[in-house]
């Protein structure tokens, strides 16, 4: 496995998939390595990432014969205009490889070389709309973790990456390989990619009135509690409709759509979690599955079934 290495890559694009790779070789617990990882640049030697941190043994592509996967890691100037020599090594590397993966910001390189046109793809949140600016051909989904396309995956920034490699371990050995990497490393055995980057109740700035800010904790810790206009209100001993200004000012949306977001990203969790759809909508504060199924269309344009379906393999 290949990862392309230039002057300014973001340390844990790097790191962070290198240490699940380490992991699974050695809870593979045989001679041969699952992985044999190579750093790949411009020249021999030495680059520095962001941070300072030199990463030593890198060698040109010249020198690399075919290998099975290529990892594109990030850096923020990426996003200005990707160098021709990162252009170039990841181009050398990706024409024979099996799987060509991106990390953050290094989707800007797989655009750039026309690899993502007309397929989905992931980045930094931050970035996602320059992506889809710079790129049009390319479809970006600016909230998932990581996105698999062809042989093409993509990822979210930093932590991302982690869960990107994991799914890779995944793919290539199993669940079992997996999730003891995963163990090992103190991570969720793994995030699915389609997951937001972000939940709801991290997403909401903090509210900035103390009545607010009351309401949203008790709402997060218990999503499940009555909580309608004015049970809250009461809550929080204010009108409903000072109460709904409040909401307006501060999250820029009503009361009652941001606790039934609360509560959808509680439902996500739970059918990951392998609750059936009824206990989700129940223990979410959803109620019925039939609502459960509204608030999936209205919120994610997908169904429970086709959305616990679709990231089953990671939980298995």
């Amino acid at each position: 496995m290949a990862f392309v290495v230039y002057d300014g890559v973001t340390l844990l694009d790097v790191t962070g998939p290198l240490e699940v790779l380490h992991q699974a070789n050695l809870a593979h617990q045989t001679q041969a390595e699952l992985y044999e990882v190579v750093l790949v640049g411009k020249e021999r030697g030495v680059v520095r990432a962001g941070s300072g941190v030199e990463l030593a043994g890198v060698v040109p592509a010249a020198e690399v014969g075919a290998v099975g996967t290529v990892v594109v890691p990030g850096a923020d100037h990426l996003v200005g205009g990707v160098p021709d020599e990162v252009l170039e090594v990841t181009a050398a590397l990706a024409e024979a490889a099996v799987r060509v993966a991106s990390v953050c910001s290094g989707a800007f390189v797989l655009a750039q070389l026309g690899m993502l046109d007309g397929r989905r793809a992931a980045t930094h949140w931050r970035h996602a709309g320059a992506l889809a600016r710079q790129y049009p051909k390319v479809r970006v989904e600016p909230d998932a973790l990581h996105v698999a396309d062809g042989r093409y995956v993509t990822s979210a920034g930093i932590s991302a990456g982690i869960d990107l490699t994991l799914a890779m371990v995944e793919g290539d050995h199993g669940s079992d390989l997996a999730r003891a990497v995963a163990r090992e490393l103190v991570v969720f055995m793994q995030r699915p990619g389609g997951q937001s980057q972000f939940s709801t109740a991290m997403a909401t700035p903090p509210a900035r009135t103390d009545q607010l800010r009351a309401i949203a904790e008790s709402v997060v810790a218990d999503p499940a509690a009555d909580h309608s206009l004015s049970t809250l209100a009461a809550a929080a001993a204010v009108s409903t409709r000072h109460l709904t200004r409040l909401f307006q000012s501060e999250f820029s949306t009503t009361p009652g759509r941001w606790v039934e977001r609360v509560r959808l990203d509680r439902a996500q969790q739970l059918l990951l979690d392998g609750h059936s759809i009824t206990t989700a909508a129940r223990l979410s504060g959803l109620g019925s599955d039939e609502t459960l199924r509204r608030a999936f269309a209205r919120q994610l344009g997908t169904t429970p079934t086709e959305y616990r379906r679709r990231f089953q393999a990671a939980k298995q």
